[in-house]
């Protein structure tokens, strides 16, 4: 099942950061095409956009607990690496 958003390829870095410096929520889009919105371990919790930024537009490989309701997924980023190009 596609995305609602249909991404078919990841945007571009300079869009991903104009993106989020305007207040859009970054997520990690996983190659097999789920949407994983990052949280905090808080409650109540918050956007991890100050977290990710240095990441946006990149691949990466995160780790971290899945939360999934109502057919969205969350993750509490436990480590968040760079993939190597």
């Amino acid at each position: 099942m596609r995305s609602p958003w249909a991404l078919a390829k990841p945007i571009s870095k300079q869009c991903a950061i104009s993106c989020a410096k305007a207040g859009s929520q970054l997520v990690i889009l996983a190659d097999d095409d789920p949407i994983y919105w990052p949280i905090a371990d808080t409650t109540p919790s918050s956007g991890q956009n100050r977290r990710l930024l240095p990441f946006a537009g990149d691949k990466v490989t995160a780790t971290g607990k899945i939360y999934e309701r109502g057919g969205s997924k969350a993750m509490v980023i436990e480590k968040i690496d760079r993939q190597a190009s």
